[in-house]
């Protein structure tokens, strides 16, 4: 189960005490003092983790902390710092902070490490005081506190491609057709309620291969922008994605015009963000298993035109059932990626809100 929202309570270590001791040793006169410094309190840090699609666990364990730094002690000994606390979060993560909603930090790469909470700085002992007017300082100072912090975790999918469109469009069929997901599949609506990632391979021509990551998101209805359904919970998904798939049914069984749900699902993305409508995109006419082979290339031609599609838009006709036309559309999602970061490459233009 995708669980793509968390509350953390960290706390960092707090900085060990500085040490006044004076050095005492048989023969050695005036031995000055020698307390060591305090170590320094251990950092929570938010690490982004390839292998991690959820936050489930951080549901699980909402509080992490860190090491506290140890005291210093005589004979000029250092205390040891506190043990950092590592909390893996996956690709996509934001971090808020709770209590005044700001972003901290966006984690998009492997490996990519964010303070959220930073150890106490460990105290000076009588050692650092010393000077030639000042040989036996008999002062410490205290480590630094340790830094409580609630923080607020939002993950966005991140993918190469998105899957749209109304409920039972057939988004999953199709996502099961060309990778190893398993998303559930029904002939009722919102069978998908969490969104699911899969993996497509694309052999090159040269004998390389080309992979595809692509979320299937739960279908849109009229409103999703404003909270109905349940779009509007996963709509920030999309907007990790490159390129945007429609999936479209030509043939809807609820007897809907499938022009209009376009347009419906059209006008969510852009009431949501406009930089999210204006992603490329690719339009599946999809079922068309459905329909038969002396009715396609007519069905087609009355549906581009109405939708406006001309000969330079992407439109694909494909069958998540049967397989048919599943390469061309990756193979068309696969050149949209080339213009994925020209915003308004394709659909610039606001629906029609009749």
């Amino acid at each position: 189960m995708l669980i793509d929202r968390a509350v953390i309570f960290v706390r960092s270590g707090k900085g060990g005490d500085g040490c006044v001791s004076l050095r005492r040793e048989k023969y050695v006169p005036k031995g000055g003092p020698d307390g060591g410094d305090g170590g320094r309190g251990g950092d929570v840090v938010i690490a982004g983790d390839r292998g991690l699609s959820t936050l489930v666990l951080l549901t699980q364990r909402p509080h992490r902390r860190a090491g506290h730094g140890q005291p210093g002690m005589g004979r000029s000994k250092h205390g040891a710092d506190g043990d950092d606390c590592i909390v893996p979060v996956p690709l996509g993560t934001l971090v808020f902070d709770r209590d005044t909603g700001d972003l901290l930090a966006d984690i998009t790469e492997e490996g990519q490490r964010f303070v959220a909470a930073a150890g106490g700085r460990g105290g000076f002992g009588n050692e650092h005081f010393k000077s030639a007017t000042n040989q036996t300082p008999r002062e410490a100072t205290p480590g630094e506190p340790a830094v409580d912090r609630e923080l607020r975790l939002e993950l966005k999918l991140i993918a190469d491609v998105g899957l749209i469109g109304m409920p039972n469009a057939g988004k999953s069929t199709w996502l099961r057709a060309v990778s190893r997901a398993n998303p559930k599949v029904a002939s009722y609506p919102f069978t998908t309620i969490t969104p699911h990632l899969g993996i497509a391979e694309l052999p090159a021509a040269s004998g390389g291969e080309r992979r595809l990551v692509i979320a299937d998101i739960p279908g849109l209805i009229e409103g999703a922008a404003g909270g109905a359904g349940l779009g509007h919970d996963f709509l920030r998904h999309v907007e990790r994605t490159r390129v945007l798939l429609h999936v479209l049914d030509v043939q809807p069984d609820d007897g809907s015009d499938p022009v209009k749900n376009y347009e419906v699902v059209r006008r969510e993305l852009f009431e949501h963000s406009v930089e999210l409508a204006e992603k490329p995109e690719v339009v599946l006419f999809n079922k068309v298993d459905l329909v038969p082979a002396g009715e396609r290339a007519e069905l087609v031609r009355r549906l581009s035109g109405r939708l406006g599609l001309g000969t330079d838009d992407a439109a694909v006709l494909t069958s998540g059932a049967t397989g048919e036309g599943v390469r061309d559309a990756l193979e068309a999602a696969w050149r949209e990626l080339g213009h994925a970061d020209t915003p308004g490459w394709r659909n610039a233009t606001q629906p029609n809100k009749d």
